[in-house]
């Protein structure tokens, strides 16, 4: 049997040509209007031209590569390379077994399910799939992050992507999964009692999204006598563009007019801890009897 690795990405623009059609393509091909795409091309004016989560991905595809001795393939979820090209890419390499790793540590059926579904439709079970669904709670995955505020006197506030209220009424673990990230960081760090939980990056669909947001968390902190805030969005392991807009520019703005001083952690990107905890992921859905590197 020949192993193969899928890890796979939202995605994000390559030039600011590719603006409309990544937003579109977000939208399910549903056209967006010249003012949307502008507020989103000034956003990545903003940040320096283009989102690093490209770059950043394929340096994480190199180190796990590198650490697990397996091909290992970016498919992106909403741009280039797709998942369906990293499935072929893996298939014409000869892999007959397929782990599929989404860089986000929480289960939703309207994140980790939808990249399941572009797996399959691509796979057409040509080959065995293993896919991780969550891994929120993988001890490594939270040293990593506990490592990252252990010792800070601020406050700590950790984030995710919010996601539309209704997945709730269907019993979807994403928000419980978070809450218990933040719980477990928060003992290893030894933080007690000096942490909460926010959303951020909610669209404007006209339904309600999960909250609190970010931005009403500070209002409520700085009300409360908090002075300064440890930001640490434990939904996201790479620099993008809701670590580099919504937090560094939108929340930090929102701090400055509060008065609060704001920090966030460093993003996990390709650090050498966390590729291991990701090696370390894979490597268990790989040990099976007559496994094999070829």
């Amino acid at each position: 049997m020949s192993d193969a690795v899928i890890l796979m990405a939202y995605g994000s623009p390559s030039s600011p040509d590719d603006i409309r059609p990544y937003f579109e393509d977000i939208r399910g091909g549903k056209p967006v209007s010249d003012e949307a795409v502008e507020e989103l091309a000034e956003r990545y004016r903003r940040i320096g031209g283009r989102s690093p989560l490209d770059d950043i991905t394929e340096a994480q595809r190199a180190a796990l590569e590198r650490e697990l001795g397996v091909p290992v393939f970016v498919g992106m979820k909403h741009w280039r390379p797709r998942i369906a090209e990293a499935v072929d890419a893996a298939l014409a390499g000869g892999a007959t077994r397929i782990v599929g790793l989404v860089l986000a540590p929480h289960y939703s059926a309207m994140s980790i399910g939808e990249y399941r579904e572009r797996l399959d439709a691509a796979l057409e079970e040509r080959a065995e799939l293993e896919l991780v669904e969550s891994w929120h709670d993988r001890a490594a995955f939270l040293d990593v992050i506990a490592d990252r505020v252990r010792g800070t006197d601020a406050w700590v506030v950790f984030t995710a992507h919010s996601l539309p209220a209704r997945i709730l009424d269907a019993g979807d673990p994403y928000k419980d999964q978070l809450l218990e990230t933040s719980r477990l960081v928060a003992e290893r760090a030894g933080l007690g009692d000096r942490w909460s939980f926010a959303f951020q990056s909610a669209s404007a669909t006209g339904e309600p999204w999960l909250g609190p947001d970010i931005l009403d968390e500070l209002d409520r902190l700085h009300g409360e006598g908090v002075r300064k805030v440890l930001v640490a969005p434990v939904g996201f392991v790479s620099d993008h563009l809701e670590i580099l807009w919504d937090l560094d520019v939108e929340a930090r703005e929102r701090a400055a007019e509060l008065g609060l001083e704001l920090d966030r952690i460093e993003s996990l990107n390709d650090d050498p801890a966390f590729i291991r905890a990701l090696a370390e992921i894979v490597e268990e859905r790989l040990a099976v009897p007559g496994k094999s590197h070829a």
